[in-house]
């Protein structure tokens, strides 16, 4: 493989161009083609990447067959067809989250990336921040002693607008914990190093986009939820998310507790929080951002470390960090979730990551 890597994008809308400007920056990277139905996003693109070859249809711009790896940011109902045409080359891979909106399309996929000739990684980069690392790195060092509860806050603004509308609709996204926490499902399942074992879920669609009609359909995502997961040896986790809580210092709180004393994490602002139980002592830092790479997207720098381990991950022959069962399990837990929702029971998770 050489060492100066040609990449393509397929869907160059919000997140297609968080990539771009990050590919823009990475050493020995060059964005050759990409490619997007809509015009104006492949003018977003034509202005990040002026050198790269504009396609409207991806079918057209794979079959040039001019690059090394490929970024998809397709609006989510639209990865495992595209994935399908994609399995059929020797490309390196990063698919942005969720893998696929059905637990169907997941598995499918999931087990075609498994004889993939090429890396194939998927896209969950909160993994990838600065403080984020810094926290796992202090868990793992027994700061806390034995992890007994982990729980993420979300408080953030609403879904933003994109290209069709198409993320106002559950049939498109795969439900609000689906397409937006599949983030935090995959930092819990990172976090605990482990799986889950049932999930009881919580939530609605209160505030948000009840007034907006799209050829007389009301939108149908949730808005907030609870979200409280099992994992074995009695650890426990918790989603706290709210899609109307734009107005705070920080979006998001994550909160690691052991049996030793207390992790904390909060972003944007970047504050790590360690807590001693046998001391009482609490210790306070900031983990810095790099600023230039906080300007590039709206995830802490993440983005950018997550697409640098996928290069190195090509150059060096080896696996995807991020697997298409990683993919897979982070969807079966978001559906999980729904499913609790839709009973107003626990869902055994085994239930559904061996449901038909």
């Amino acid at each position: 493989m050489p060492q100066r890597l040609r990449f393509a994008v397929i869907g160059t809308g919000l997140m297609g161009c968080e990539h771009l400007r990050h590919l823009a920056v990475l050493p020995d990277v060059e964005v050759v083609a990409c490619a997007d139905p809509h015009a104006p996003s492949r003018d977003a693109a034509r202005l990040l990447a002026p050198g790269a070859r504009q396609f409207s249809d991806y079918r057209e711009m794979l079959d040039s067959r001019e690059f090394d790896a490929l970024v998809i940011a397709t609006p989510n109902h639209t990865h495992a067809e595209v994935l399908d045409a994609v399995f059929d080359t020797a490309l390196h891979v990063l698919i942005e989250k969720p893998l696929a909106t059905t637990l169907t399309d997941a598995r499918r996929v999931a087990r075609r990336a498994e004889h993939h000739r090429g890396v194939f990684w998927v896209g969950l980069e909160y993994r990838y921040s600065a403080p984020m690392l810094r926290l796992v790195k202090e868990l793992r060092s027994g700061r806390a002693g034995r992890l007994q509860m982990l729980s993420i806050r979300e408080h953030r603004q609403p879904f933003l607008p994109k290209v069709g509308d198409w993320n106002r609709f559950s049939r498109n996204t795969g439900g609000t914990l689906v397409e937006k926490c599949c983030h935090f499902f995959d930092l819990m399942r990172l976090i605990t190093a482990a799986e889950p074992v049932r999930i009881f879920a919580s939530g609605g669609q209160n505030v948000n986009h009840l007034d907006e009609r799209y050829d007389g359909a009301t939108p149908d995502i949730l808005d907030n939820a609870f979200v409280i997961v099992d994992f074995p040896g009695g650890v426990r986790a918790m989603l706290d998310l709210c899609m109307f809580a734009e107005a705070g210092l920080n979006h998001e709180d994550i909160v690691l507790v052991g049996d030793r004393g207390k992790l904390q994490c909060l972003l944007p602002q970047g504050m790590l929080i360690i807590g001693d139980r046998a001391s009482a002592a609490v210790q306070r830092s900031v983990v810095e951002i790099d600023p230039e790479l906080h300007k590039l997207g709206a995830h802490y720098g993440a983005t950018y470390g997550e697409l640098a381990q996928f290069c190195a991950a090509i150059r060096n022959g080896t696996r995807a960090e991020v697997t298409a069962d990683d993919g897979l399990r982070c969807v079966a837990m978001g559906a999980a979730a729904h499913l609790s929702i839709e009973r107003g029971t626990p869902v055994e998770f085994a239930e559904v990551m061996h449901s038909a």
